[in-house]
């Protein structure tokens, strides 16, 4: 997957997750481009607990300084923000994974990514809605590179990496730890990834500080293929893969 100039997308689900996941890998590779796909506000206006701890009224205020916020931290990490219109799950208007999947497909072939980033999609349903949509493109899109990022703060829970990755393999996806010698190998910069991230003021406030705990931890990705039929058979009752890279 080694690319000299590599063009880089990073799918985000909300506003926040691509910086909380992937900034130390944005912050070394300037001009990347942020799709963030739940970013509109809904239909009517309403009130849910998570915005009442992030310290807004009701859902229009949240979205639209949640936006602004978005726009501060990506161009801090020196990135491109896209923000596709779609709603997250506390909005009560999910979309369909087919309409998701144009949406992406549309991006990448605007875009042209030799290297898409796309969540692991461990336990919040919009993270696993956002990883089912990518994943309809890997083969479509043999061209691309395809990895996958552990969602921050969710890698933290007990056994939703494992059993994430037990699924994919189940379906015939393989995950394994990325070459040391492509894009990961670039100098990182913790300072500039924490100010990006301190960029989410309102959801700061919502995390709380036990929850802040988790959010500056180490990144790691996967190489996500396709299993041939003799990888099928190798990994039954095997582990999975080595353990992924972190990039520090």
């Amino acid at each position: 997957m080694t690319s000299k100039n590599p063009r880089l997308l990073v799918v985000s689900p909300h506003l926040d997750d691509a910086v909380l996941s992937c900034g130390l890998l944005l912050a070394a590779h300037p001009g990347t481009t942020v799709c963030t796909v739940f970013t509109a506000p809904p239909a009517q206006n309403i009130t849910t607990d998570w915005d009442r701890q992030s310290g807004f009224a009701d859902a229009f205020e949240a979205m639209h300084a949640r936006k602004a916020e978005d726009l501060e931290a990506i161009a801090a990490l020196g990135s491109r923000a896209v923000h596709l219109p779609f709603c997250d799950a506390q909005y009560d208007a999910t979309p369909e994974l087919a309409t998701l999947s144009a949406a992406l497909e549309q991006t990448v072939s605007e875009i042209e990514p030799t290297h898409l980033m796309m969540p692991l999609g461990l336990f919040h349903s919009d993270h696993l809605l956002v990883s089912e949509a990518c994943l309809n493109l890997l083969e479509r899109a043999r061209a691309i590179s395809l990895l996958a990022y552990e969602d921050v703060p969710y890698r933290h829970m007990a056994g939703t990496v494992q059993q994430r990755l037990c699924d994919l393999v189940r379906r015939g996806v393989l995950a394994d730890a990325p070459d040391r010698s492509d894009f990961f190998s670039a100098q990182q910069d913790v300072r500039v990834k924490r100010a990006a991230v301190e960029s989410y003021r309102s959801q700061m406030r919502a995390f709380g500080p036990h929850g802040r705990a988790n959010l500056y931890s180490e990144e790691r990705y996967w190489q996500l293929r396709v299993a041939a039929k003799a990888d099928c058979l190798r990994v039954r009752g095997i582990t999975l893969a080595e353990p992924s890279l972190p990039v520090r």
